[in-house]
């Protein structure tokens, strides 16, 4: 009984000094924006390194930012490029000593996600709730429109390719704009039966869709990839779909 009485008064008398403390997770996409809710935003996870207890898991929640801030206006030290609308997961934990932890991003939920890690000490009240921990997410989305998954086709003797093609925030890419889509490659490559038998750069036909016809040879399985590539910053993406043709 005085063994218990003892593990209570600790119990107790520890979690007396606990504090809360505050941390803020963004993701922000590679080349680009935040990771808002019109993506789907961020899955933000925040673990104990040791034990690897989650202490906190969760959504984004809010916009993408102010795109003149972000990437048109020359950024200065501690210079903030976030405000309380933009995307962000908070976390309150009550932290009674120091802990070691790592930080996940799963970005953007919805589709083909990247993890972004990073591990930092926390330390009991002592805030990261402004800019507060950001993580960046690389690479494009790329999604093929047509042929559709296993699609069957007549007998002809080309396919069009249509794919579409976003930043991985869902930033739009046009003709001359911020994400400008004669700075990026996309391009098509078609297999048959695991040989490649034709491959093309696709053009731009509307906002963030490419296009391209190639020739096909005859009945058989089909493999369609299409990968978006920025030789300036390196994002990559690919997409891959299969289809036959009787």
């Amino acid at each position: 009984m005085k063994a218990l009485l003892f593990s209570i008064f600790i119990f107790s008398y520890l979690a007396s000094y606990a504090q809360e403390t505050e941390i803020v997770v963004r993701a922000r996409a590679k080349d680009a924006k935040y990771i808002g809710n019109s993506i789907g935003g961020a899955y933000i996870i925040i673990r104990d390194k040791i034990t690897q207890e989650i202490l906190a898991q969760g959504l984004t929640d809010g916009g993408t930012g102010d795109t003149k801030q972000l990437l048109q206006t020359p950024q200065s030290r501690n210079q903030r490029t976030t405000d309380n609308n933009t995307s962000k997961f908070l976390a309150k934990l009550n932290l009674s000593k120091p802990v070691f932890v790592t930080v996940e991003a799963v970005a953007p939920v919805n589709y083909s996600s990247i993890k972004a890690t990073t591990e930092l000490w926390l330390i009991p009240g002592k805030h990261i709730n402004q800019e507060g921990i950001i993580l960046e997410i690389p690479g494009f989305i790329v999604d093929i429109l047509t042929p559709t998954t296993h699609q069957y086709l007549k007998n002809t003797n080309t396919v069009n390719i249509k794919a579409n093609v976003v930043m991985m925030c869902g930033c739009p890419i046009t003709h001359g704009g911020v994400w400008n889509a004669n700075e990026m490659e996309v391009k098509a490559i078609l297999k048959k039966e695991g040989k490649i038998i034709g491959e093309s750069l696709m053009k731009l036909t509307e906002e963030n869709t490419f296009e391209v016809a190639l020739t096909t040879q005859g009945s058989g399985y089909y493999e369609i990839l299409v990968y978006a590539f920025n030789p300036t910053t390196s994002n990559t993406g690919i997409d891959i779909k299969n289809f036959v043709i009787r």
